[in-house]
Protein backbone atom coordinates (compact mmCIF):
# COMPACT_ATOMS: atom_id res chain seq x y z
CA UNK A 1 0.00 0.00 0.00
CA UNK A 2 1.55 3.55 -1.14
CA UNK A 3 -0.06 6.70 0.43
CA UNK A 4 0.46 10.17 -0.10
CA UNK A 5 -0.38 13.12 2.04
CA UNK A 6 -0.37 17.06 0.24
CA UNK A 7 0.25 19.44 3.09
CA UNK A 8 2.09 16.52 5.48
CA UNK A 9 3.48 19.99 7.24
CA UNK A 10 0.10 21.29 7.98
CA UNK A 11 -2.10 21.16 11.31
CA UNK A 12 -4.30 18.29 10.00
CA UNK A 13 -1.42 16.37 7.96
CA UNK A 14 1.03 16.03 11.01
CA UNK A 15 -1.60 14.02 12.92
CA UNK A 16 -2.77 12.51 9.88
CA UNK A 17 1.25 10.86 9.52
CA UNK A 18 1.50 9.95 12.71
CA UNK A 19 -2.02 7.99 12.69
CA UNK A 20 -1.38 6.29 9.55
CA UNK A 21 2.40 5.07 11.26
CA UNK A 22 0.64 4.05 14.58
CA UNK A 23 -2.04 1.68 12.61
CA UNK A 24 0.61 0.83 9.90
CA UNK A 25 -2.16 -0.45 7.38
CA UNK A 26 -5.18 0.95 5.06
CA UNK A 27 -7.64 -0.67 3.68
CA UNK A 28 -6.85 -3.97 5.49
CA UNK A 29 -3.09 -3.70 3.50
CA UNK A 30 -0.11 -2.51 5.11
CA UNK A 31 1.28 0.56 4.64
CA UNK A 32 4.69 0.34 2.47
CA UNK A 33 4.94 4.07 1.61
CA UNK A 34 4.36 6.95 3.00
CA UNK A 35 5.00 9.63 0.38
CA UNK A 36 4.77 13.60 2.14
CA UNK A 37 4.64 16.64 -0.45
CA UNK A 38 5.07 20.00 1.26
CA UNK A 39 7.26 23.08 1.11
CA UNK A 40 8.84 22.13 4.32
CA UNK A 41 8.98 18.69 6.06
CA UNK A 42 10.22 19.27 9.41
CA UNK A 43 10.15 17.05 13.04
CA UNK A 44 8.64 14.31 11.46
CA UNK A 45 9.72 10.65 12.61
CA UNK A 46 12.57 9.12 11.53
CA UNK A 47 10.62 6.20 9.84
CA UNK A 48 11.89 3.75 7.07
CA UNK A 49 8.37 4.16 5.46
CA UNK A 50 8.50 8.16 4.79
CA UNK A 51 9.10 9.41 1.70
CA UNK A 52 9.74 13.23 1.83
CA UNK A 53 9.17 15.29 -1.42
CA UNK A 54 9.88 18.71 -0.97
CA UNK A 55 8.49 21.11 -3.08
CA UNK A 56 4.94 22.93 -3.97
CA UNK A 57 1.72 21.16 -4.74
CA UNK A 58 1.89 23.54 -7.93
CA UNK A 59 4.55 21.70 -9.38
CA UNK A 60 3.40 19.55 -11.76
CA UNK A 61 6.60 17.70 -12.62
CA UNK A 62 7.10 17.11 -8.73
CA UNK A 63 4.17 15.42 -8.60
CA UNK A 64 4.95 13.46 -11.85
CA UNK A 65 7.68 12.11 -9.66
CA UNK A 66 5.68 11.61 -6.83
CA UNK A 67 3.35 9.54 -8.93
CA UNK A 68 5.99 7.72 -10.70
CA UNK A 69 5.93 4.21 -9.33
CA UNK A 70 2.23 4.04 -8.86
CA UNK A 71 -0.13 5.60 -5.58
CA UNK A 72 -3.30 3.23 -4.20
CA UNK A 73 -4.92 6.02 -1.82
CA UNK A 74 -4.03 9.91 -1.80
CA UNK A 75 -5.58 12.35 0.88
CA UNK A 76 -5.27 15.38 -0.50
CA UNK A 77 -5.25 18.43 2.25
CA UNK A 78 -2.39 21.48 0.91
CA UNK A 79 -4.96 24.62 0.51
CA UNK A 80 -4.51 28.79 0.80
CA UNK A 81 -6.61 29.23 3.91
CA UNK A 82 -9.31 31.87 3.18
CA UNK A 83 -8.45 34.79 4.55
CA UNK A 84 -4.88 34.72 2.80
CA UNK A 85 -6.61 33.36 -0.76
CA UNK A 86 -8.88 36.09 -1.05
CA UNK A 87 -6.10 38.78 -0.18
CA UNK A 88 -3.67 36.95 -2.54
CA UNK A 89 -6.02 35.67 -4.90
CA UNK A 90 -3.67 34.00 -7.70
CA UNK A 91 -1.81 32.32 -5.39
CA UNK A 92 -4.96 30.63 -4.07
CA UNK A 93 -6.23 30.37 -7.43
CA UNK A 94 -2.98 28.50 -8.36
CA UNK A 95 -2.97 26.06 -4.75
CA UNK A 96 -6.55 25.27 -4.21
CA UNK A 97 -7.73 25.24 -7.64
CA UNK A 98 -4.96 24.77 -10.42
CA UNK A 99 -3.17 22.15 -8.31
CA UNK A 100 -6.07 20.41 -7.40
CA UNK A 101 -7.22 20.09 -10.86
CA UNK A 102 -3.48 18.97 -11.80
CA UNK A 103 -3.57 16.21 -9.37
CA UNK A 104 -6.61 14.72 -10.30
CA UNK A 105 -5.71 14.61 -14.02
CA UNK A 106 -2.54 13.18 -12.86
CA UNK A 107 -4.22 10.55 -10.61
CA UNK A 108 -6.88 8.97 -13.28
CA UNK A 109 -6.21 5.64 -14.08
CA UNK A 110 -9.92 3.61 -15.23
CA UNK A 111 -7.67 -0.02 -14.14
CA UNK A 112 -6.98 0.85 -11.16
CA UNK A 113 -8.47 3.87 -9.63
CA UNK A 114 -6.65 5.21 -7.07
CA UNK A 115 -8.66 6.48 -3.44
CA UNK A 116 -8.53 10.48 -3.28
CA UNK A 117 -9.51 11.50 0.03
CA UNK A 118 -10.61 15.70 -0.47
CA UNK A 119 -10.45 18.28 2.62
CA UNK A 120 -12.85 20.60 1.24
CA UNK A 121 -14.77 23.15 3.80
CA UNK A 122 -18.08 24.73 4.88
CA UNK A 123 -16.38 27.93 3.02
CA UNK A 124 -18.33 26.12 0.08
CA UNK A 125 -22.19 27.57 1.43
CA UNK A 126 -21.55 31.31 1.72
CA UNK A 127 -23.29 33.66 3.87
CA UNK A 128 -27.13 34.34 4.84
CA UNK A 129 -27.51 31.04 5.82
CA UNK A 130 -31.09 29.87 6.86
CA UNK A 131 -31.79 29.44 10.58
CA UNK A 132 -31.88 25.49 10.17
CA UNK A 133 -29.79 23.17 7.62
CA UNK A 134 -29.02 19.83 6.15
CA UNK A 135 -26.69 18.68 4.49
CA UNK A 136 -28.65 19.09 0.88
CA UNK A 137 -28.46 23.09 0.91
CA UNK A 138 -26.80 24.46 -2.14
CA UNK A 139 -23.52 25.84 -2.14
CA UNK A 140 -23.27 29.47 -2.60
CA UNK A 141 -19.92 30.68 -1.31
CA UNK A 142 -18.88 34.39 -0.88
CA UNK A 143 -15.18 33.73 -0.71
CA UNK A 144 -12.77 32.48 -3.09
CA UNK A 145 -11.44 29.64 -1.24
CA UNK A 146 -15.25 28.30 -0.82
CA UNK A 147 -15.74 29.07 -5.00
CA UNK A 148 -12.31 26.66 -5.46
CA UNK A 149 -12.96 23.97 -2.95
CA UNK A 150 -16.13 23.49 -4.83
CA UNK A 151 -15.41 23.70 -8.38
CA UNK A 152 -12.86 20.63 -7.13
CA UNK A 153 -15.49 18.91 -5.74
CA UNK A 154 -17.31 18.78 -8.99
CA UNK A 155 -14.14 17.91 -11.13
CA UNK A 156 -13.87 14.87 -8.31
CA UNK A 157 -17.31 13.61 -8.88
CA UNK A 158 -17.15 13.77 -12.15
CA UNK A 159 -14.03 11.61 -12.14
CA UNK A 160 -15.60 9.33 -9.81
CA UNK A 161 -18.18 9.13 -12.27
CA UNK A 162 -16.41 7.53 -15.03
CA UNK A 163 -14.66 5.53 -13.24
CA UNK A 164 -11.24 7.46 -13.28
CA UNK A 165 -10.71 8.47 -9.76
CA UNK A 166 -12.35 6.73 -6.70
CA UNK A 167 -12.64 10.16 -4.86
CA UNK A 168 -14.67 11.14 -2.05
CA UNK A 169 -14.45 15.03 -0.25
CA UNK A 170 -15.53 15.71 3.33
CA UNK A 171 -16.85 19.34 3.73
CA UNK A 172 -15.07 20.53 7.28
CA UNK A 173 -16.11 23.31 9.56
CA UNK A 174 -13.58 24.89 11.61
CA UNK A 175 -10.65 22.68 13.53
CA UNK A 176 -9.33 23.44 16.58
CA UNK A 177 -7.34 23.81 18.05
CA UNK A 178 -4.61 24.98 15.42
CA UNK A 179 -1.12 26.19 17.09
CA UNK A 180 -1.89 29.77 17.81
CA UNK A 181 0.53 31.36 14.94
CA UNK A 182 -0.49 33.37 11.91
CA UNK A 183 -2.17 31.13 9.50
CA UNK A 184 -4.21 32.83 7.37
CA UNK A 185 -7.27 31.50 8.28
CA UNK A 186 -10.65 33.92 9.49
CA UNK A 187 -11.61 31.50 11.60
CA UNK A 188 -8.31 31.02 13.57
CA UNK A 189 -10.41 32.83 16.86
CA UNK A 190 -11.84 29.27 17.61
CA UNK A 191 -8.22 27.94 18.14
CA UNK A 192 -7.19 31.18 19.86
CA UNK A 193 -9.74 31.36 22.05
CA UNK A 194 -9.24 27.97 23.30
CA UNK A 195 -5.54 28.07 24.06
CA UNK A 196 -5.49 31.71 25.39
CA UNK A 197 -8.11 30.12 27.91
CA UNK A 198 -6.45 27.11 29.05
CA UNK A 199 -3.22 29.33 29.42
CA UNK A 200 -4.88 32.01 31.38
CA UNK A 201 -3.95 35.03 29.07
CA UNK A 202 -5.90 38.04 28.04
CA UNK A 203 -7.74 37.41 24.83
CA UNK A 204 -10.26 39.87 23.40
CA UNK A 205 -12.38 37.69 20.78
CA UNK A 206 -13.71 38.97 17.69
CA UNK A 207 -16.77 37.49 17.90
CA UNK A 208 -19.76 37.81 19.96
CA UNK A 209 -20.64 35.28 23.10
CA UNK A 210 -23.74 34.74 21.13
CA UNK A 211 -21.84 33.94 18.14
CA UNK A 212 -22.28 30.12 16.62
CA UNK A 213 -19.80 27.88 15.02
CA UNK A 214 -19.42 24.58 13.98
CA UNK A 215 -16.65 22.72 15.85
CA UNK A 216 -14.05 19.52 15.07
CA UNK A 217 -11.07 19.15 16.92
CA UNK A 218 -8.14 17.76 15.16
CA UNK A 219 -8.42 14.30 16.49
CA UNK A 220 -12.08 13.91 14.96
CA UNK A 221 -11.02 15.09 11.54
CA UNK A 222 -8.36 12.65 10.86
CA UNK A 223 -10.78 10.07 11.90
CA UNK A 224 -12.82 11.86 9.74
CA UNK A 225 -10.46 11.54 6.91
CA UNK A 226 -9.37 7.75 7.66
CA UNK A 227 -12.64 6.28 7.78
CA UNK A 228 -13.59 7.99 4.28
CA UNK A 229 -10.48 6.35 2.97
CA UNK A 230 -11.94 3.05 4.54
CA UNK A 231 -15.72 3.14 2.61
CA UNK A 232 -15.94 0.94 0.08
CA UNK A 233 -18.96 0.17 -2.34
CA UNK A 234 -19.82 4.12 -2.72
CA UNK A 235 -22.97 5.05 -5.14
CA UNK A 236 -22.94 8.30 -7.48
CA UNK A 237 -22.59 10.97 -4.35
CA UNK A 238 -18.93 11.19 -3.05
CA UNK A 239 -18.77 14.79 -1.17
CA UNK A 240 -20.28 14.60 2.18
CA UNK A 241 -20.97 17.32 4.56
CA UNK A 242 -19.77 15.90 8.12
CA UNK A 243 -21.54 16.06 11.26
CA UNK A 244 -20.38 18.99 13.17
CA UNK A 245 -20.57 20.31 16.83
CA UNK A 246 -23.17 23.29 16.94
CA UNK A 247 -21.75 25.43 19.72
CA UNK A 248 -21.85 29.09 20.54
CA UNK A 249 -18.73 31.00 22.29
CA UNK A 250 -20.87 31.41 25.08
CA UNK A 251 -21.21 27.24 25.28
CA UNK A 252 -17.44 26.98 24.47
CA UNK A 253 -16.60 29.43 27.37
CA UNK A 254 -19.03 27.79 29.72
CA UNK A 255 -17.57 23.57 28.80
CA UNK A 256 -14.07 25.72 29.26
CA UNK A 257 -14.89 26.92 32.45
CA UNK A 258 -16.38 23.58 33.74
CA UNK A 259 -12.90 21.77 32.53
CA UNK A 260 -10.30 24.25 33.30
CA UNK A 261 -11.89 26.74 35.93
CA UNK A 262 -14.11 29.29 35.83
CA UNK A 263 -10.98 31.92 36.99
CA UNK A 264 -9.83 32.31 33.53
CA UNK A 265 -13.31 33.39 32.18
CA UNK A 266 -12.36 37.13 33.44
CA UNK A 267 -9.16 37.06 30.85
CA UNK A 268 -11.94 37.11 28.27
CA UNK A 269 -13.32 40.14 26.35
CA UNK A 270 -15.13 40.89 23.28
CA UNK A 271 -14.95 43.66 20.48
CA UNK A 272 -17.20 41.56 17.58
CA UNK A 273 -16.30 42.28 14.15
CA UNK A 274 -19.24 42.25 12.11
CA UNK A 275 -18.13 40.99 8.87
CA UNK A 276 -15.98 38.16 10.68
CA UNK A 277 -19.19 36.63 12.55
CA UNK A 278 -21.07 37.26 9.55
CA UNK A 279 -19.07 34.89 7.77
CA UNK A 280 -17.59 32.55 10.45
CA UNK A 281 -20.22 33.07 13.72
CA UNK A 282 -23.57 32.71 12.34
CA UNK A 283 -23.85 28.75 11.51
CA UNK A 284 -27.03 27.58 12.34
CA UNK A 285 -27.73 23.84 13.21
CA UNK A 286 -27.51 21.01 10.66
CA UNK A 287 -28.33 17.94 10.08
CA UNK A 288 -26.24 15.25 8.60
CA UNK A 289 -28.44 11.89 8.46
CA UNK A 290 -26.48 10.66 5.45
CA UNK A 291 -22.79 11.01 6.37
CA UNK A 292 -24.04 9.72 9.99
CA UNK A 293 -25.71 6.57 8.65
CA UNK A 294 -21.43 6.35 6.56
CA UNK A 295 -20.27 6.39 9.71
CA UNK A 296 -18.51 9.58 9.67
CA UNK A 297 -19.28 11.48 13.40
CA UNK A 298 -18.19 14.73 15.13
CA UNK A 299 -16.95 15.20 18.46
CA UNK A 300 -19.58 14.35 20.43
CA UNK A 301 -20.01 17.06 23.45
CA UNK A 302 -18.23 20.40 23.92
CA UNK A 303 -15.95 18.66 26.83
CA UNK A 304 -15.43 15.78 24.45
CA UNK A 305 -14.11 18.71 21.90
CA UNK A 306 -11.59 19.58 24.37
CA UNK A 307 -10.21 17.06 25.70
CA UNK A 308 -9.01 15.84 22.05
CA UNK A 309 -8.37 19.21 21.15
CA UNK A 310 -6.16 20.50 24.03
CA UNK A 311 -5.42 16.88 25.59
CA UNK A 312 -7.70 18.12 28.76
CA UNK A 313 -8.04 15.05 30.56
CA UNK A 314 -11.55 14.02 32.40
CA UNK A 315 -14.18 11.35 32.16
CA UNK A 316 -13.75 9.58 28.97
CA UNK A 317 -16.82 9.07 26.41
CA UNK A 318 -19.90 11.63 26.39
CA UNK A 319 -23.12 10.55 27.37
CA UNK A 320 -24.73 11.73 24.51
CA UNK A 321 -24.78 8.35 22.49
CA UNK A 322 -21.88 10.20 19.72
CA UNK A 323 -18.69 8.92 19.73
CA UNK A 324 -15.59 10.30 21.06
CA UNK A 325 -13.33 10.66 18.64
CA UNK A 326 -10.09 10.84 20.97
CA UNK A 327 -8.98 7.42 19.62
CA UNK A 328 -10.44 7.79 16.67
CA UNK A 329 -12.65 5.55 17.01
CA UNK A 330 -14.97 5.43 14.04
CA UNK A 331 -17.21 2.40 13.55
Amino acid sequence: MRVMVTGANGFVGRELVRQLLNSGELRGKRIEALLLVDQQLEGLPDDRRLRRHLGSVTDTALLRRVLADGIDVVFHLVSIPGGAAETQYELGYQVNLQASLELLNQLRNADHPPVLVYASSVAVYGEELPSRMDEQYTPAPQLAYGAHKLMVETALTDLARRGDVDGRALRFPGIVARPRAQNGLRSTFMSDLLHAYQAGDEYCCPVSPEATCWWMSVHCCVSNLLHAAELKDLGAVRVWQLPVLHLSIAQVLDALAATVGAANRQRISFEPDPGLERLFGCYPPIRTPQAKALGFRHDGTASALLRNALGIKGRRGPRTGEIDCAEGSIP
